[in-house]
């Protein structure tokens, strides 16, 4: 794929630019065409493919713009603006060069006949299929508006959701960082001082002490043994992480991590629910909901269960039963209310049902984490503080026993 800019002339005479990925320049004059417009230039563009990855790294769309997006757009079009003025209004309070960017490519598309849907499927680094599926669904039964509410609803009660999860698991990582780095300064610049005084004294060491001081010994002669083994093993497990191995193991253990295991089986109930209980009331088909769920979770334990739900509606079961059957997964409240819906013919409002409850739980094991945790690290500073001081000063005991 080659990265093209070209200047066009619509049919209205009116000047527009776009950058597009095409396999070759032929395939550029084709979509120009569709689009209804008359070449003016086409060239090259300048940036490269690992410019353009760091351009989406740092200068990409966020998820709160992406909330945003919905949310304005859905009410712009409840007050009765066309969706192209909606974006044009958008476009113009946008400060993000991108942002406005991408809402002007939007802007550009619908205005030359194309969907909102079939827009948002030309961006799929920005616009998941969850978006572009409940908007397609909103364009098909004429509530565009209501669809946007809807996912615009959906993106924020996840996001949200997700910060506090990564909100409770940040402290203790930071804690526990500061504190490796102060050991290791500690045993590069303290215990030699130390150990050399030790020496002076001739006292026998206790094994902590001695433990100790062959620790900072080998640190310091092998600092950079020390350092490329530690970046050779993040790296290696970034890697396996990645991998499909990777990822199925980690998805496996975590889930049966205590405390933090519940939590995960809390957090991917309620995801399941709510997306697929946007997409029920959108009007998206079950079987098209259910692809589109198991895309959205990440945890392939998950999917798969999602996959057999599937199946199973392709069979004529109920997919309650398959919740029920995936308890280790799935709560059994969530097989419970889902068959009630199945009963009732009420499955989108169980669904939301559930997820509310379990978005509450999970809200709330946050804030119980991190009361929890605070004693937890408290303890462990402690031990690591006591070992250290008891291996410096046993010596020194050692002396006054001799003398």
């Amino acid at each position: 794929m080659t990265l093209y800019k070209y200047k066009a002339q619509d049919k209205e005479g009116k000047i527009y630019e776009r950058t597009i990925d095409v396999e070759k320049r032929f395939d550029l004059y084709d979509i120009i065409r569709k689009e209804g417009g008359t070449v003016v230039s086409i060239k090259e563009a300048n940036s490269s493919k690992s410019f353009s990855s760091l351009n989406n790294l740092f200068g990409g769309i966020k998820t709160h713009q992406k909330i945003t997006f919905a949310k304005n757009l859905g009410m712009m079009m409840t007050a009765g603006l066309a969706v192209t003025r909606a974006l044009s209004v958008m476009g113009k309070q946008a400060k993000s060069k991108t942002y406005k960017k991408l809402l002007s490519d939007l802007e550009m598309d619908v205005s030359h006949g194309k969907t909102l849907s079939e827009s948002l499927g030309k961006q799929p680094k920005v616009f998941s299929q969850l978006f572009v599926s409940m908007v397609k669904a909103g364009e098909e039964s004429g509530n565009v508006s209501g669809a946007l509410g809807i996912v615009s609803s959906q993106m924020e009660k996840s996001y949200l959701l997700v910060k506090k999860v990564r909100g409770a698991l940040i402290y203790p990582a930071v804690i526990i960082f500061v504190m490796i780095i102060i050991g290791i300064l500690l045993l590069i610049f303290m215990v030699p001082t130390l150990s050399a005084t030790f020496e002076g004294l001739g006292v026998e060491l206790p094994l902590s002490t001695r433990v100790l001081i062959y620790s900072s010994n080998f640190l310091i002669n092998n600092i950079l043994m020390v350092l490329v083994a530690l970046i050779v093993f993040a790296t290696s497990l970034t890697l396996f992480l990645k991998s499909r191995i990777g990822r199925n193991f980690s998805d496996n253990l975590f889930i049966h991590v205590p405390v933090l295991g519940l939590m995960i089986k809390e957090f991917e109930s309620a995801r399941s629910a709510r997306t697929l209980s946007s997409l029920l009331s959108a009007g998206v088909e079950i079987i098209v909901a259910l692809d589109v769920t198991a895309d959205v979770l990440q945890n392939h334990l998950y999917k798969n269960a999602i996959g057999q739900a599937r199946t199973a509606i392709e069979k004529g079961e109920p997919m309650s039963a398959v919740f029920v059957a995936n308890e280790h997964l799935y709560p059994l409240f969530v097989g419970e209310m889902v068959a009630v819906g199945e009963e009732t013919g009420k499955i989108s409002e169980m669904l939301m049902g559930v997820a509310d409850y379990y978005e509450e739980e999970v809200d709330q094991k946050t804030k119980n984490l991190s009361t929890i945790i605070e004693p937890v690290l408290m303890v462990i500073i402690g031990i690591g503080v006591g070992f250290f001081a008891i291996s410096m000063l046993a010596p020194t005991y050692s002396l006054v026993d001799y003398i």
